[in-house]
């Protein structure tokens, strides 16, 4: 968020109130925020899906630079507000770009179902679970939408589009 948006030093966050990774979101984007200087505020839980629309409402009362949403919500319906309100919005679901967020970075998905598919593979042939060793995802994409940074009047440095593994155009 910070090299995408190097003037925002306050960030709102959409989490999902019924998913019981909400709380172990959170913690990691106030410890981001703690270190980046970045104050977030508010943060906005969502229970059901029709309480979006407020939820934006809110954010624009409340003036945020950015918004970070929580993957688990229906980030097709989080881009389309996030668009209608203008509000620079980034998740780490990576249809949340392609349904135009700006910005998502999340581990790429068919390397992790490769991975998995190696470990049902061993435990197949006999091997034991808990002898198999635990992995974590390594390679991550980054997508951005350019077209929603367009409507948003945002330019995206160089340097981050040169990173991006797809710029949507």
């Amino acid at each position: 968020m910070r090299e995408l948006l190097p003037s925002a030093h306050r960030v709102a966050t959409l989490a999902n109130a019924p998913d019981p990774f909400s709380k172990p979101f959170l913690e990691k984007i106030r410890l981001a925020g703690k270190a980046t200087d970045t104050t977030i505020d508010p943060i906005i839980m969502i229970h059901r899906s029709e309480e979006l629309e407020a939820a934006f409402l809110a954010m624009q009362k409340a003036r945020p630079d950015a918004a970070i949403v929580q993957p688990s919500l229906p980030v097709k319906r989080v881009a389309e507000l996030a668009l209608k309100y203008r509000m620079p919005a980034v998740s780490a679901f990576r249809p949340f770009a392609e349904d135009g967020g700006l910005l998502s970075y999340w581990f790429d998905e068919a390397e992790v179902y490769r991975r998995a598919a190696v470990f049902a593979d061993k435990i197949l042939k006999g091997a034991k679970p808990a002898d198999l060793p635990i992995e974590q995802p390594t390679k991550f994409e980054l997508v951005i939408n350019l077209r929603t940074a367009k409507v948003l009047g945002l330019t995206i440095p160089p340097s981050l589009l040169l990173r991006a593994d797809q710029v949507i155009e």
